[in-house]
């Protein structure tokens, strides 16, 4: 018997203390994401949560009460990218395409530590040559402030 497997959505939700500001963090997980064997419009799961957060808190924005409205929106996508290939699978295209003008995408090149330098650096630099033939818009972190030092400059510039 053919198991169907599903996109499920988890929220965990974690409060973090530092420095006396306090946060709560909400994290999405998608387990199961791209695992069946037909994956057609497996993202959709994804886009409707997004679209119906930004909903909900618009719904909430527009209410006479006001005061206590929980911002669930999702600010950030981290996109995990497999190692084991030749760069984007037609999947990772997909989803990014008809996710990245909804919400901030930052791709992660998962379990690196796999990888030489070398190949790290050759399959970073293939992602990013099809992040840009196929017109995706990710996350471009800010450019430090002018005032820093140039060991963190450059530290800065390493990272992004």
């Amino acid at each position: 018997e053919r198991i169907t497997q599903t996109v499920e959505i988890t929220k965990h939700v974690v409060d973090i203390e530092e420095k006396g500001v306090k946060l709560r963090l909400t994290i999405v997980d998608t387990p199961g994401f791209g695992d069946a064997v037909n994956n057609t419009e497996c993202w959709k799961p994804v886009a409707d949560y997004i679209d119906q957060q930004f909903e909900q808190y618009f719904r909430d924005e527009s209410g006479l009460n006001r005061k206590n409205i929980q911002d669930n929106r999702v600010h950030c996508c981290i996109y995990f990218i497999s190692p084991f290939g030749h760069g984007l699978r037609p999947l990772d295209v997909e989803f990014m395409r008809a996710l990245h003008q909804r919400v901030n995408i930052v791709p992660v090149l998962a379990k690196a530590d796999h990888l030489t330098p070398a190949e790290v650096e050759r399959m970073k630099n293939k992602i990013r040559e099809e992040i840009e033939h196929y017109g995706i818009r990710i996350y471009q972190f800010p450019e430090c402030d002018s005032d820093e030092d140039e060991e963190f400059k450059l530290q800065d510039q390493a990272l992004k």
